[in-house]
Parts: C-alpha cells; structure tokens; sequence
C-alpha cells in the first residue's frame, strides 16, 4: 500500500469511533444542509412568483428524485464495495468500481435527459400536475432534466468520496453548487424576469460545477481511487455487484418519487393550495432530517472499512452511536420545529389555506421525524457492509409498504388529515420494524 493508502486505513479502522464518526458527518451534514437549504431556496424564491409556480417544485421533485435514485444506486454501489475492498487492502479493485459506477452514472443521466425533454408534458401530468401547473413545471422541469447527467456523477462522486473517508472534498464540492445556486437564484428569476425557468437554469449551472469540483480530487490525485476509462470493468459481475449493493438506495429514491407523485395526486383534490402546502412542508422535512443524515453518513464508511476488516465491534459501537445522537438531534429540532410550524410555513406562503394545511402538516410530522434516525441508519448498515437484501426491504418499507398504501387509504376516511399524518405514521412503524432486525443481526455477529 502507498503511504496516502496506509494513512487512510489507520484512520478508518484504529481511530476511536465517536472521534471518527463525528470528524467524517461534520463535513457530510455541512454539504447536506447547503444542498437542502438550496432546495428550500428554489422553494422561496419561486413561492413568491404565484401558488401554482410553488405546486410546480412539488411536482418536480420527482424528477430530482429519480435522477437522485440512479445517481445513489451506483454512488452507494460502488462506495460500500470501495470501502470493503480498502479495508480489506485490495486498492486497485476499489479503483474499478470507482470508475465503473461513474460511467455508467454519465451514460444514465443522458437517457433520462434525453427522454424527458421529448416526453416533457406527458411526464408533468403523470407526476400529478394540474392544468393550472402545467405551464410552471414544464418550464422548471426542462432544466432540471438538463441538469441529469450532472446530478447522477455528482451523486456517485460525492460518495465514493465519503466511502474513501474523504467527506472534506465532497462536502466542497456539494456545498460550492449550492452557495452559486442560491446567489444566482434570485438573480435570474426577478433580476431577468426568468420566472420559474430561471430556478431551473439556476439549478442546472450549480449541479455542473458541483459535479466539476467534486471531480477534481480525483484529477489531481488526493483520492486512492481513480476516474478513468482505463480502470473500467470487464467482468459483467462487477456490474450487478454495484447494482445490486445499490439498489436499496435505488428504490428508496425512487418510491420517493412515486410518494410525492401519489401525495400530489392525492392533494389535487384539494386544489393547488394543498400541493404547495405539502410541497413545503416536504422540503422542511428534509431539511431537519439532513441535520442527522449527515451524521448517519459519516457512519456509512466506518461501517464498510471495520466490516471489510473483519473488527464488527466497531461496526456496533458506530451504529449506537451514530443512532443515538441522530435521534437526539433531531427530537430537538422537531421541538423547535412544532412550536414554530405556522410561521415557517409564512417564510413561504401566507395564503391562510396554505398556512393552515401547512402548518398542521407540519406538526404532525414532527411527532414522529424524529424516529427517521433508526431505520436510516439501520439500511445504511445492512447496505455498506454488503447485506443488500436487509438494506432492500427496509428501504421498501417506509414507502413503497407504508407510506404509499396509508396516502391512499387513509385519505378516504381522514380527508385531508390522512394525507397529513400519512408519512408520521410511516416512519413510526419502519423504525419498529428496524430494531428486532438490526439486534438480531448483531447476534448473529456475536456469534
């Protein structure tokens, strides 16, 4: 091993847990909250153009979202495999999966670019836009598919980054389009009259230099692992390894989609208040939860890199620690959150409609996000250390096996408050089903 590979195996497996955990999820929650608080810019700032351009973000969060599903499938592939293989001191496999899941994540974004400007219209209204919207998210969506290729490698740089133990430079680069996003922001959309699409190329221009300067450690050698064609698979199984390993992040990203598609859907009954109302109180959501999935992230590599090493106590000692403190921050931040729900949805929309949806929604979530810390954390474990299937049924769960049947059901006898408490009640029952399976897995450790 180089002396640069040497150093980074000490670090990952010698450093004392808390210490190590804390030093890597410091930069990794940095980046999380400028990349949420750029999305909640997008969300502001378009919120002051009308109702419907608010309806509009909600609508193409999705888009966001599936680009995000195949950008974490190979990023979290190929980051759980790097991990394991530089732990177990075998580089230049890491490097293979390194450059093997960048490509394909080129190759993908420029599919899902070129098919969604030719079926832009059609897409808007599966995603459950109104005809009121329309206009608005097809001018917004445009360039957010545009922005793909770049949103699928800044999603696969960013956490072969993270998995190398290398957060600083992920969270340059995450943290760099973000701050240009919202500088530009306003610029575009008031300054030159853009509206919406003015957000849209905004975002577009951000996620390409993001992508650009996450890109550039491995250019000048500060990674152990390397982008280049040359270290490309040739062994199709390399290929269903990072697919498979990614697929929990895959589906988890993707029911993400189909829920915010099936919530707008559901809201569109009533009307495009409802849809911007919940389109904030989901931005907020993932606001607040970025604050302990930065944290969970910087578990992500000490979970791979000590299982790779064969040291499972520290595979433990990360994950009560990094679960500990996620739902202790967040049980504060729901606090805060709870106490103050009616004037944050004001910072957005001061339609009373909105802000009472708003509002209520909000406080219902806080009942409960709190909670989300457990069986993140939990698929995060199962998904670095190679338990891909645990890690899959887990992340099927809180959507894909509860949030999306409870937006349906639940509305036909609540109204308005089933589409409400439909998500809260999702993350209670995941994080009732995640700690009989981590504990047992852990036995089995033992053993």
């Amino acid at each position: 091993m180089s002396n640069l590979q040497q150093e980074q195996y000490v670090k990952m497996t010698q450093t004392p847990i808390p210490k190590l955990i804390i030093g890597l999820s410091i930069p990794t929650t940095i980046s999380m909250l400028i990349t949420n608080i750029y999305n909640m810019a997008d969300t502001f700032f378009v919120s002051k153009i009308s109702i419907s351009a608010s309806g509009a973000t909600g609508i193409v969060f999705s888009v966001m979202a599936i680009l995000q599903a195949f950008g974490f499938m190979f990023g979290h592939g190929a980051g759980s495999n790097i991990s394991r293989q530089l732990g177990a001191k075998r580089v230049e496999k890491a490097k293979t999966f390194a450059s093997t899941s960048y490509f394909l994540a080129v190759l993908m974004g420029v599919v899902i670019m070129v098919i969604g400007i030719i079926f832009l219209e059609p897409i808007m209204y599966l995603l459950g836009s109104t005809d009121t919207i329309l206009n608005e998210a097809k001018h917004y969506a445009l360039f957010i598919f545009i922005a793909g290729p770049a949103m699928t490698t800044g999603c696969v740089l960013n956490n072969i980054l993270r998995y190398e133990g290398k957060a600083t430079f992920a969270m340059v680069g995450l943290t760099a389009g973000g701050i240009i996003n919202m500088l530009i922001d306003p610029l575009l959309i008031f300054g030159l009259n853009l509206g919406i699409a003015g957000a849209g190329i905004a975002t577009a221009i951000s996620q390409y230099i993001s992508s650009f300067v996450l890109l550039i450690p491995f250019m000048k050698n500060k990674t152990v692992t390397k982008i280049s064609f040359k270290y490309i698979t040739h062994e199709f199984d390399d290929v269903i390894n990072i697919i498979v390993t990614g697929l929990p992040s895959f589906f988890r990203q993707s029911l993400n989609s189909i829920s915010t598609s099936v919530l707008n859907i559901q809201a569109k009954a009533y009307g495009d208040e409802a849809i911007a109302a919940m389109s904030v109180v989901s931005r907020c959501g993932n606001l607040l939860f970025s604050a302990a999935l930065g944290l969970g992230q910087g578990f992500q590599p000490v979970s791979a890199f000590n299982y790779g090493s064969k040291d499972y106590k520290r595979v433990k000692e990360g994950f009560y620690f990094t679960t500990g403190m996620g739902v202790a921050i967040l049980g504060v931040l729901c606090i805060i959150c709870f106490g103050n729900s009616e004037m944050i949805i004001r910072l957005f929309r001061t339609e009373t409609l909105v802000v009472e949806i708003g509002a209520t929604a909000l406080k219902y979530l806080c009942m409960a996000l709190y909670l989300l810390p457990i069986s993140a954390v939990g698929s995060m474990l199962f998904q670095s250390i190679g338990e891909s299937k645990k890690a899959l049924f887990l992340s099927v769960s809180q959507s894909g096996l509860l949030y999306v049947p409870f937006l349906m059901i639940l509305p036909r006898f609540l109204g308005l408050t089933g589409i409400e408490i439909a998500l809260p009640l999702a993350y209670f029952f995941v994080a009732l089903i995640t700690i009989p399976m981590v504990l047992g897995f852990f036995r089995k450790l033992e053993g």
